[in-house]
């Protein structure tokens, strides 16, 4: 008889569930937006309250497929490291400064804790090594002490908090475990001796976290996949009309999730004896996170980690973009051509289609083997939203070298092929810094999330790094993801490993194009000269 799963996964403005089976076929998935707040520029929040109203609303809807509910098995659950407060009552304390309790998320890409990660940095404290020699804004303790240092009072009624994923599993299970997942990779833990780090939460002016064994921050810690002591609640389970005790598993970032989701995958009908360690998954969406797995633990200025047994068995370093599909919308939407596009197609799907059809068809009209060409004379580095790795600078902005009085939508198309040609480049930049560090090379490179269905994104990937290009057949890997954890959890598989195996699948081949190779050499020069040109200019004005 066969068996199911649920994956569920919030990202940045969903929440999502998927019903999967013991093949890895995906029988339906879910979709429901959360809200997000800006009550002061640059601050942006969401609700646990109405992030939970919405997966119950997902999970209700796909377990409506399953013709037993009693055959679901195994619950896995991914989502945003956003940080959630919660107080004594298990109620919401709010983190706006418009004082609304409802708002006690602070989404992932939140930036308001600048000076807070710059004071945490200026410690050198031996923890951060683990990230690259710097926290990121973007991370849970600058956000935690920002907090104490602009709502005090509310920090103090905050009993838990929760990174994103871990709130769920709290929700559904009734038991307060982290992931390690979570905590190492976005909370400063220790994850080599395993404990929280007293001196550096001492240090950095976060002292009342470390009183009653660390339990404001969580000490009952798992690997992901592993099962949650009592698995899903009689409350929960009543509400969502599932049986209660099915398995719930430790959590996982999204983007992690999403890697877990790809690695296991195989290249066509071909036996991939690829390991796992020589794979580089990228899950490009609003912004891109470049996972990769080695057996002995490396430490790159501004790339995170290595952080042991967050996704699978060995070390992760993790490198990201900020800003990846963000970016492209903001080229195009910014565009003064955007608005006679806007006019004569339906949907953004459309208008990237049709600026991917444009390009081929400029390149055909020139005469150009590839059509990278096409911006020989147009150049953008593309860090709009700062530099998250390898440089590790929140500082750093977007450049376009080449722009001219041309407005039409061609400029356009070519503004947005050298944007893409930037992400790439980025990447590059990104593996480059793994290799001096002394990683082995890797030998495809695997590309999930929303930019894996943009054509000439992947392709100019391929080009850029010379290596083939794995795009995962399942429509969903992120959601996949989840389904393996709660296969693993109630011990389907042996290993985390193995679950992946047996139900990531095939991946079509994209092989990169010898003839930009050439090309690419020169553009990927001119990147770093607007890199060093950017960090000279902000020398003479600052």
């Amino acid at each position: 008889m066969s068996k199911y799963f649920l994956g569920i996964d919030v990202g940045t403005g969903s929440a999502r569930a998927a019903l999967v089976d013991s093949a890895g076929k995906i029988i339906a998935v879910s979709v429901a937006e959360i809200k997000t707040f800006q009550s002061v520029e640059g601050h942006l929040e969401q609700s646990s309250d109405n992030i939970f109203d919405q997966i119950t609303f997902c999970v209700k809807d796909v377990i409506k497929k399953c013709s037993n509910p009693n055959l679901i098995h195994g619950i896995g659950v991914c989502a945003t490291c956003s940080l959630v407060a919660i107080d004594q009552n298990g109620e919401p304390v709010s983190v706006s400064l418009c004082g609304k309790e409802d708002q006690n998320v602070i989404l992932w890409m939140d930036h308001r804790a600048k000076k807070e990660a710059a004071i945490i940095n200026r410690t050198g404290h031996e923890i951060l090594k683990f990230v690259g020699g710097q926290v990121s804004l973007e991370m849970e303790m600058p956000k935690v002490l920002w907090m104490k240092r602009n709502l005090g009072e509310n920090f103090k009624r905050v009993q838990h908090f929760f990174d994103l994923p871990d709130f769920i599993t709290w929700k559904l299970t009734g038991k307060g475990t982290r992931s390690i997942c979570s905590l190492v990779c976005k909370w400063n833990y220790d994850g080599i001796n395993l404990k929280w780090c007293e001196d550096f939460l001492q240090t950095i002016g976060l002292e009342e976290l470390t009183l009653n064994n660390f339990d404001r921050l969580g000490n009952e810690i798992q690997n992901p996949g592993e099962p949650i002591q009592g698995g899903l609640s009689e409350e929960i389970a009543k509400i969502f009309g599932l049986r209660p005790g099915i398995a719930v598993a430790s959590s996982m970032i999204d983007a992690h999730c999403g890697a877990l989701g790809v690695l296991g995958c195989q290249l066509n009908e071909k036996n991939d004896s690829n390991s796992i360690n020589s794979k580089l998954a990228i899950i490009a969406g609003t912004s891109s996170c470049h996972m990769s797995i080695t057996q002995m633990p490396l430490y790159v200025d501004g790339i995170w980690g290595p952080y042991y047994s967050v996704i699978l068995p060995g070390y992760c370093h993790e490198a990201g973009q900020s800003a990846s599909g963000v970016l492209l919308d903001f080229i195009i939407e910014s565009h003064p051509a955007y608005s006679t596009l806007k006019n004569n197609f339906l949907t953004r799907v459309e208008i990237v289609k049709h600026l991917n059809e444009l390009i081929i068809q400029m390149q055909v009209e020139q005469g150009f083997d590839t059509y990278h060409e096409l911006t020989k004379d147009i150049h953008v580095y593309p860090d709009y939203h700062g530099n998250r790795s390898p440089l590790a600078n929140p500082d750093l902005r977007g450049m376009i070298c080449g722009l001219t009085l041309e407005s039409d939508e061609r400029n356009l198309a070519k503004i947005y092929l050298a944007a893409i040609q930037g992400l790439a480049y980025n990447t590059k930049h990104i593996i480059d810094q793994l290799y001096a560090a002394g990683r082995e090379k890797f030998t495809e490179v695997l590309i999930c999330g929303g930019l894996s269905k943009n054509h000439v994104y992947v392709q100019t990937h391929a080009d850029v790094l010379g290596m083939p290009i794995g795009l995962p057949c399942t429509s969903e890997p992120v959601l996949l993801g989840g389904a393996i954890l709660g296969a693993y959890a109630c011990k389907t598989w042996s290993s985390l490993e193995e679950a992946s195996r047996k139900l990531c699948g095939k991946a079509q081949e994209i092989l990169p194009d010898i003839k930009s190779f050439a090309f690419h050499e020169k553009k990927y020069k001119v990147f770093h000269k607007m890199l060093e040109c950017q960090l000279e200019i902000q020398r003479i004005m600052n």
